[in-house]
């Protein structure tokens, strides 16, 4: 099963650039355009947070009129930037996210991996939270397939990164969530977004990371006192591969670069 992550896309309205420099919306577009190219193609497409900037129903619309050339099933997650309502209005069709309710969380057990989707989401501030009852939710439906491997889905990583300003609007309740996967190894990965990079690290030990985004990447500053700053360094996403055994993950880089070139000539030998 190939997986694709696109994170922290943060689609704007149209002719509304991010920053007044970052034009989300074409970025995504040449996402797309990398995403259709692939062989083999994506079974499934997850997007982990921060889809629109503002959270207007109108910026959802834009998001999914992007999206459309993609067939193949996209689940989404809640992440700071987003509004539940306008959120569940954009995606109810799609039919894993609860219809009423406090918060988006989920599971879909349609595929060979199990995904449980969580929202850290605070409505009007920049960082996450993972309170008790989104916890002991998250630990009761791990509890229920515990020989499942399972796919965490959430937008704040549960860990601290280094980069102070990220950190400074990380994740509230990240030793509960440790403490939870720590009682359940059916998962295989704790999928992210947030930092618009990629960061691995170990949580309750089992393995976690955050992607890149197709967009601008927050800049890499290991200080706790890091200006809130962002780079426009090469957009990506990633590819999950699960083999049955165990999970692959593959950072794929999004333009238009030099090759590809062999490494061996015609005759099979190392061109040097």
């Amino acid at each position: 099963m190939l997986i694709a992550q696109i994170t922290d896309t943060h689609i704007k309205l149209p002719g509304k650039l991010a920053y007044k420099k970052v034009d989300t919306a074409a970025m995504l577009k040449r996402c797309v355009d990398e995403l259709l190219t692939l062989v083999p193609q994506p079974d499934l497409i997850l997007l982990t947070g921060d889809l629109v900037d503002l959270g207007r129903p109108a910026e959802y619309d834009h998001l999914k009129s992007i999206l459309a050339p993609i067939r193949q099933r996209i689940i989404a997650i809640p992440g700071n930037h987003d509004d539940r309502d306008a959120m569940r209005g954009a995606f109810h069709a799609e039919g894993y996210l609860p219809a009423d309710g406090k918060f988006l969380q989920f599971v879909v057990e349609d595929y060979p991996l199990r995904l449980v989707g969580l929202d850290t989401l605070i409505p009007g501030e920049g960082g996450g939270e993972l309170c008790g009852e989104r916890l002991e939710w998250l630990d009761r439906t791990l509890a229920q397939k515990p020989d499942a491997p399972t796919l965490v889905l959430m937008h704040h990583p549960p860990f601290i990164t280094g980069i102070g300003h990220m950190d400074k609007i990380g994740l509230k309740g990240a030793d509960g969530f440790a403490a939870v996967m720590e009682r359940h190894r059916q998962v295989e990965l704790i999928l992210c977004g947030h930092l618009h990079r990629t960061i691995h690290a170990q949580v309750g030990g089992r393995p976690a990371m955050t992607c890149p985004s197709p967009a601008h990447q927050v800049a890499l500053d290991i200080d706790p006192e890091a200006p809130s700053c962002f780079r426009m360094e090469p957009p990506g996403f990633m590819l999950h591969w699960w083999n049955g055994r165990r999970l692959v993950t593959h950072t794929a880089v999004i333009g238009d670069y030099d090759g590809p070139h062999p490494f061996f000539d015609a005759d099979g030998k190392l061109i040097d």
